[in-house]
Parts: C-alpha cells; structure tokens; sequence
C-alpha cells in the first residue's frame, strides 16, 4: 500500500531527539490563541444587544466563573444560579455553542489524522471513507424515526433508562463501523491501495447520503426536516450545554486513546512488512486504532452533524507545521482543531448576517478544492 506518508515516516530516532519541542509549544499556544480570539468575537454578537465590552466581560465574570454550582448546573444539567441577564445570555447561549465547535474541531481532526496513518493514505479522512455519512444515516433514523425512544439497558440490580438523544454518540459509532467495515471490503483485494479505498469511500458516501435523503419521507413534520437539513449539512447553531455535555466524555476518551496510540501510528506509518518485524500485530492494531478514529468522528457527528473536508484539511496543515511524527501530530491537530473550527464558525454566523450558513457549508468550500489539489498532487494513487 503505497503512500505519500511513506517517504516522510518518522525515523526511529525521534526518542532520542524528544518529541515536546519549542515549535510544538509555540504552535500550540498560537492555536490556543487563535481559538479564544475567535471565541470571544462569536459570543460578541448575538440577538440580545450588547456591546462588545459587556459581551467580554459577562465572559470573564466571577461570579459565573468560580461559582461551583454554575459548573455544576452547565455540565451535569440542573438548575441555573442566578446571574445577571448579560451573563446569562454569554454563559448558556452563546459560549456553549464555542464549546461544540472546539470539542467538534478536536475530535474531526484527530479522527482524520488517524485514518490517514492506518491507510497510510494521505486522502483519507472520515468523510472520505464515508464514515460521516455511515454515521450520518444512524443518527438521522434516530432523529427523524424513533425521536425521544427510551431504551431499558439491563444492569446487575435492575435496568439504566436512557433516551435514544443520550445514546446518539454511540449509535454514530456502530454507524460508522458498518461504513468503515464496508469501505475496506470492498476495497480489500490481497491488500488495499489509496485510489480503492477512496472510490470505495465514494461509493459508500452516495449509498448512505441516498439512503438519508429517503428518510425525510418519513419525517412527520416540516420542523423535523429543517432540523435534518441543518443537520444534515453540519451546523453549530442552536448548540448548547447539553450537547457539550452528550459528547465531552466520549471526545477526551477517543483524544486520550490517540495520544496514547502514537507511537503505533508512527510504526503503521513505517510499512507493514517493517511494522510486522517490530513485533506488531498490524491487522489487530490497525483496527483497534480505526476504532478510536471512529469514536471521535461521531461524537462530533452526533452534535453538530456531518462537517465534510475538516479531518481531511486540519491534519495537512499540522503536519505541514510540525512534521509528521505521530505524538506531535495529534497534538497539534488537538490544538488546531478547535482554533480552526471555531474561526470557521464565526464565519459562518457572520459572512451573511444575520442569515447564519451551516458551518459545514464553509469547510465544504475550503476543504474541496484542497481535497482536488492533494489529488493532483499525488505522483501515483496506487493501483486499482
């Protein structure tokens, strides 16, 4: 399985060299920058007039800020303290939705930089491996056909009720394995190559994307198909504390897993022939790594639906940056992720105001011409 990733693996002296370098630090504090820059100018606007100074300073108040029982009520559900009206507005309308958008960021961009090490295929991304659409088409079926269905999961001393909204990240993952099982069976001949798994990818996304646009015949009201629409072309607006809460956990699980899954991406990266004589058990590896690439893909999915190109573009423009060794390539793309999202965001709120386009609208434009401009870059893309 040839791929551009080959030529520029990480040597095994990365160790020696140490891997938290000055670039890392400097790249990570300037994303970190870029992020609360655009944060602060997102909740800057908004139906509820306020100038920017009082927007920024409800941000900053203390009384919300230290207050226990606001961060209880913001991530564990509950009643609201009382605050004043400016903060209130910040705090649980306009600040949750910058939270999305940096945990949406995150977890594409790792998810990208996954897939691209386990195929070793620089084209490879969630989207392209029809992974967003595979789960798309669950979360869809859940929102448009079974909304608010509770299910009984038996414990050992009775049952845990849980609605299907508070299962969404896990039905995106058994949606997005079906997609990824079936885009590598179908391009899995003695091998795979990048062209099939991204014609395989192609193949799967047009299934999937027919299969989401017959389910609105089905959708019992004109409010459940704008939802869907919205959703459906990946949008930020409307989000709030509860879908931080529904993706946190499962976000820093799949961010924890990656980082701790470096090393063998950077062995993947090296060859199979060479990953097996270290010792690797590849094919095992190969999948349990998909797994995490998987997980963080549609936790973003299940909150702000289907954001194209964005785990395609993010991983590139690290690995630009910082090289392409594993353990400062999944830091980056956690640090950049979020900066490149939330400025994507603000520009979909704010380039038609106060017309506000899908966010997936922009990472659509962006992200296909740059997805044609690594085609035509590829010197080969393998064999069919």
């Amino acid at each position: 399985m040839a791929s551009a990733h080959s030529d520029s693996a990480p040597s095994e002296t990365a160790d020696e060299r140490g891997w938290i370098t000055p670039q890392l630090v400097t790249f990570c504090l300037a994303c970190l920058g870029v992020t609360v820059i655009a944060g602060l100018v997102q909740v800057s606007f908004g139906s509820y007039s306020m100038t920017i100074g009082q927007a920024w300073r409800a941000v900053f108040n203390p009384d919300v800020v230290f207050d226990l029982d606001a961060w209880e009520s913001f991530l564990l559900g509950g009643e609201l303290p009382e605050m004043n009206r400016r903060s209130l507005v910040v705090w649980n309308i306009r600040l949750p939705r910058v939270f999305v958008a940096a945990i949406v960021g995150a977890s594409l961009a790792i998810s990208g930089a996954i897939f691209q090490a386990v195929t070793r295929n620089e084209l490879a991304s969630p989207y392209v491996l029809g992974v967003s659409s595979g789960a798309g088409l669950v979360v869809l079926l859940t929102l448009v056909v079974f909304p608010g269905v509770t299910i009984v999961i038996p414990v050992l001393f009775g049952g845990v009720a849980l609605t299907t909204s508070a299962l969404l990240p896990l039905l995106a993952a058994l949606g997005g394995t079906v997609a990824f099982l079936l885009v590598y069976g179908i391009a899995w001949k003695g091998g795979t190559s990048p062209v099939r798994l991204v014609l395989a990818g192609v193949i799967v996304n047009m299934v999937f994307q027919s299969l989401q646009r017959g389910l609105f015949f089905f959708a019992d009201s004109l409010g459940v198909v704008q939802s869907a629409l919205a959703w459906i072309t990946g949008s930020l607006t409307g989000t709030g504390w509860e879908q931080v809460r529904l993706a946190i956990v499962p976000a820093t699980l799949a961010v924890v897993l990656a980082i701790g899954g470096a090393r063998q991406l950077n062995v993947l990266l090296l060859g199979e022939r060479t990953a097996k004589s270290l010792g690797m058990r590849v094919e095992r590896m190969r999948f349990l790594l998909s797994g995490v690439a998987i997980l963080a893909a549609s936790t973003a999915i299940a909150v702000a639906g289907i954001i194209g190109f964005f785990g395609l573009v993010v991983p590139h423009i690290v690995r630009i940056v910082l090289g392409s060794d594993y353990r400062r390539l999944i830091v980056g793309c956690l640090f950049a992720g979020p900066a490149l999202m939330v400025v994507a965001d603000v520009g979909a709120r704010l380039a038609l105001s106060p017309v506000q386009i899908p966010v997936g609208v922009v990472t659509g434009v962006v992200g296909g011409p740059y997805f044609l401009y690594l085609m035509r870059k590829q010197q080969t893309m393998g064999d069919l």
